[in-house]
């Protein structure tokens, strides 16, 4: 659309406005130069790699790796982030608050007292919005207050604010067996070889999390452990630490990275609605 609209405004200038050939208006020049700069400016999509060091259990580092994924230009990421941000947090409003209306509110049918003669204020009914127990004048109501984001626009947002908290990110290798059992006190002890502060807030994503490093972590209030299911983009902004497992940073670059063409995203959403087809064939067959 953009590279079609510039045609157009090209001949429309070479057309109507100049009768000259180009070489012989300067000013013709300058805004060709200006429209090709505007179109390149908005369809170009940055792909950014962050080399990031490999961390072993003991904090010593092992390797590197990189993680490259898309961001937005410099002049748009408040934008597609803003947009990202207010669409998680505006879904996840149930829109259940409700009050009664004057015309809701039990009884009132009779008038309190006679309209004259007791030099008080007219009053029809005990349910107006004056008195207490009345309605609510312009309560809240039930209502949906989801709105709609592109898949590939959330994805975006997603890529863009993992880019930019690449800076704090840290790459530790897989440590799942290194539990035998549930102790928060190793995983606390782990997190300071690492270099991170556990009263600081910290985003743990692996592809798969052990039951013991679940319940290792579970006490830890400032701690979030994501799989690639839960990764969301208000806890990774609001991290102050970003740890990744090497298999997670593969799963990072695969989904989110340049060379991305869809595929896993419907998979995963087909899953879901068979789950959610066989869930509901398992209750309507517990209720008959």
């Amino acid at each position: 659309m953009a590279t079609s609209s510039t045609s157009h405004a090209i001949s429309f200038f070479s057309s109507s406005i100049f009768l000259t050939s180009p070489q012989q208006n300067p000013k013709f020049l300058s805004i060709l130069k200006t429209l090709s700069h505007s179109v390149t400016k908005t369809l170009t999509i940055h792909s950014e790699a962050a080399t990031l060091s490999i961390l072993s259990f003991e904090g010593e580092k092992i390797g590197e790796t990189h993680l490259d994924l898309k961001t937005a230009p410099p002049e748009t990421p408040r934008a597609v982030l803003h947009r990202g941000i207010i669409t998680d947090q505006q879904n996840k409003r149930r829109g259940t608050a409700s009050t009664l209306t004057r015309g809701e509110v039990r009884g009132g049918g009779k008038k309190p007292y006679p309209q004259k003669k007791t030099g008080r204020a007219r009053r029809g009914s005990q349910r107006t919005p004056l008195r207490p127990g009345g309605g609510v004048i312009f309560g809240p109501k039930p209502m949906d207050w989801s709105i709609k984001i592109n898949r590939k626009e959330k994805r975006f947002a997603i890529s863009t604010a993992l880019s930019s908290a690449a800076v704090n990110a840290i790459i530790v290798e897989d440590f799942s067996d290194k539990f035998d059992e549930p102790k928060t006190k190793d995983f606390i002890a782990a997190m300071k070889r690492w270099g991170i502060d556990p009263k600081e807030k910290s985003m743990f994503l692996f592809t798969e999390v052990s039951d013991n490093v679940r319940l290792s972590s579970w006490n830890i209030r400032m701690l979030k452990l994501l799989t690639p299911r839960t990764l969301n983009l208000f806890d990774i902004l609001n991290s102050d630490n970003l740890v990744f497992t090497q298999q997670a940073v593969d799963y990072l670059n695969r989904m989110y990275g340049i060379d991305y063409e869809g595929g896993e995203a419907e998979d995963e959403d087909k899953v879901e609605e068979a789950e959610g087809d066989e869930a509901d064939e398992s209750y309507d067959a517990a209720e008959q």
